[in-house]
This record gives structure tokens, sequence and C-alpha cells, in this order.
């Protein structure tokens, strides 16, 4: 295995742990869900002075509001997401999670996080979400998706999307070429 990664990963429990020391060798911490509590949310800010975290939580709405907990008591914290697509389980029951991604899926999203940028600088407008049919539209939800997915960010909605382009410092050059990809796919 690699070097270990030298932050620490805010996961949401101990099979999320399981998958990722089977694909990095890295520390975690564990949120026991998205009921975060106290002592947890204290021991990530001791350790994110010291070593710096990452969070990599589910790619889905609890995943999220895990997120938005972390980065209110860590607001440097770095970012790692999976498309929900490597998150699904093999079985038909059960929900999206990092426990059932593989190895390479993982290896890559650490390989591409983002930081949070302090005092960010909106480049891409809401004009330019309403051009590329991002927000207010038939297939709006669509396009979001797959620019999230596109540029590993994690799925948001309309309102969200332009705050996460900016908090992540998405040029408006990266945003143009991603969107004109996805529109050569179709």
């Amino acid at each position: 295995m690699t070097n270990k990664i030298k932050e620490v990963i805010v996961v949401e429990g101990k099979d999320d742990t399981k998958r990722i020391r089977a694909a990095v060798n890295a520390d975690t911490i564990e949120t026991r869900g998205s009921a975060v509590d106290e002592d947890t949310l204290a021991l990530i800010e001791k350790v994110a002075q010291s070593r710096g975290i990452i969070i990599f939580t589910d790619p889905d709405f609890s995943g999220e509001k895990i997120r938005k907990i972390v980065t209110e008591v860590v607001p440097n914290a770095k970012h790692a997401f999976l498309k929900k697509s490597q998150a699904v389980p093999e079985r038909a029951h059960g929900s999206l999670g990092v426990e059932h991604a593989s190895p390479q899926a993982i290896r890559e999203a650490l390989e591409n996080v983002y930081t949070v940028d302090d005092n960010p600088v909106e480049t891409i407008t809401t004009e330019d979400l309403l051009h590329y049919g991002l927000m207010g539209g038939n297939g709006a939800k669509q396009r979001r998706r797959r620019l999230s997915e596109h540029l590993n960010i994690g799925y948001v909605n309309a309102k969200q999307l332009k705050h996460r382009l900016a908090m992540f410092q998405i040029s408006r050059d990266d945003f143009i070429k991603a969107m004109k990809e996805i529109e050569e796919e179709n």
C-alpha cells in the first residue's frame, strides 16, 4: 500500500472505515450517522488542527447533512466525493454508501479532493446556470447531476450548485468545458 494519507478521513460508519482502509493507508473518524454528537465534533476539530481532515460521506441526503455539520466546525476541511453510481450496493436493498465503492473509486475520489476557499469568488453566474439549463426548466435536475458527477463535487440542487462551484473555486473555463463535454455526450 502507498504512503499514509496525512489527513484523517471523516466517514459515517465502521463499514466505510473498512472499505477506506482496503483502498488506502489512512486513519478515519466515524460520525456514526447524521446525528453527529458533540464529542465526535470536538475530536474532529482537534484532529483538523494537527493533521487536517477530509470529509468523505455517502452521496445521499444524510451524507450531505454530515458534510454540512462538520464543515461548520472545520470550515477549511477538504472534501472527497463519490458519484452515486460508484456507491450502489450489490444487492437491490440497502442504501448508497462509501462501503459499496470499489477501492479504485475511493482512491480516485481521494486523489481529487477539494479544499474550501475561505473567500470564494463567484465566477459562474446565475445567468450561466440558466444559459446551460441547470436551473428552472425541463431536464435541469439531470444536467446538474451530470455536471456534479463530471466535476466530482457531489450532487446539489440549483441553489447549492452556484455556492459549491464558488466554494471549490471551479473556474469559469472548467465549468464551460464540462458543460460542452456533457452536451457532446447527448
